[in-house]
């Protein structure tokens, strides 16, 4: 039982368990009736994914410094008494079933999933590894 980190449209590990999608916006051009069975996401909570403002500026950042200025922005904006409930609350979860959060960027170290990660972790979230 663990939370794992995915990239949204990637095949799903076995024993994965529900797959949420914490992204801004749907997959383009996928119905939703096809999200699952395409390996998107079973359940969307844009509420973890970064405001359009601050997503813009992570896409964009090309360097260290401005990754930087987006994980400090994106960490603020977690810190909003239901968002942070509501990782709380998964990272409880994590010790009582499997599931995944995940984003569609290719490179984790740039998406706020590695941010995501580090927060479940502060939160005592048992995390897949590997």
């Amino acid at each position: 039982m663990a939370i794992s980190i995915v990239r949204l449209g990637s095949p799903r590990a076995k024993g994965e368990g529900l797959r949420i999608g914490t992204v801004r916006r749907p997959p383009r051009g996928v119905p939703k009736a096809d999200w699952a069975s395409r390996d998107f996401y079973d359940v969307w909570l844009p509420s973890l994914a970064p405001s359009e403002a601050l997503l813009k500026l992570g896409q964009s950042a090309e360097t260290d410094a401005q990754w930087k200025t987006f994980e400090r922005r994106y960490l603020a904006e977690m810190k909003d008494s239901d968002k942070s409930r509501l990782l709380d609350t998964l990272a409880a979860l994590s010790h009582h079933g499997s599931f995944a959060v995940g984003c569609y960027c290719e490179n984790e170290a740039r998406c706020h999933r590695s941010v995501l990660r580090e927060l479940l972790a502060q939160r005592g979230a048992d995390i897949v590894t590997g």
